[in-house]
């Protein structure tokens, strides 16, 4: 039996083969928004929801991320399980990468998973409200890619995700309240570095390989039984 395969394995003439096959199936309409939302993607900017345990927050973040083109979504599992609501989240989270760091020792906190963005070429952005922090319009989008990690509700970013942060980051506030629900804040922030990434240049877009792997995971959900076209499919090649 052919077993469906990760995108990642399928050498890119496979790929291509199976993503052409696989969009007969999908109306025109769809085909050519596929492509529209393709082109507004981007990987320079991503998020890291750092022990949320709410999860209409959670949700609604995966939401704000898919609507504003933003395609991976950096869960870190500390106390808390991520969880989902799916009134909030209207199917984003099939349209966007969810990478989960799950942390067995809660005493390691999230520098393993930070670590490992920074080695991919993140500035980490830590939100604080220390006095310390930066106005988010006053960020440098132009000196690299950006991970906003989003503190839990109640205790807000963790002091290692805080020494580790290139940055500290904040919003504004000007009436008595001091700060936004998480969410809120997230989605005001992202909006606000998407803006000025996009205004940069064209850096921030997938490249060519980026959008042939979310093309076929894409053309994979809209497709009905797209298991079963697949392993037909694939069958006949083997």
């Amino acid at each position: 039996m052919v077993k469906r395969r990760d995108v990642e394995e399928l050498n890119p003439v496979l790929r291509g083969e199976l993503t052409v096959f696989l969009s007969q199936f999908v109306s025109e309409h769809k085909l050519a928004l596929m492509e529209q939302v393709l082109d507004q993607r981007t990987r320079y900017l991503t998020v890291v929801m750092e022990d949320l345990h709410q999860s209409q927050n959670t949700s609604a973040i995966v939401r704000t991320c898919e609507c504003l083109g933003i395609q991976d979504v950096h869960i870190i599992e500390e106390q808390a399980k991520y969880g989902t609501n799916k009134k909030v989240l209207k199917g984003s989270h099939y349209w966007v990468d969810l990478i989960k760091h799950k942390i067995r020792n809660v005493a390691a906190g999230p520098k393993a998973a930070l670590e490992e963005l920074k080695n991919q070429g993140y500035r980490i952005l830590v939100t604080s409200v220390d006095p310390g922090s930066r106005p988010v319009q006053d960020i440098d989008v132009s000196a690299g890619k950006l991970a906003v990690v989003m503190g839990n509700e109640l205790r807000g970013a963790s002091g290692q995700a805080v020494e580790l942060a290139d940055e500290l980051v904040h919003i504004p506030m000007v009436g008595f309240t001091e700060s936004f629900n998480v969410s809120v804040s997230a989605a005001i922030i992202l909006s606000q570095l998407r803006e000025k990434i996009i205004a940069s240049g064209d850096h921030w877009k997938l490249t060519e390989g980026e959008k042939a792997e979310l093309r076929l995971s894409w053309v994979r959900v809209m497709v009905k039984k797209s298991d079963v076209l697949e392993r037909e499919f694939l069958r006949a090649r083997v």
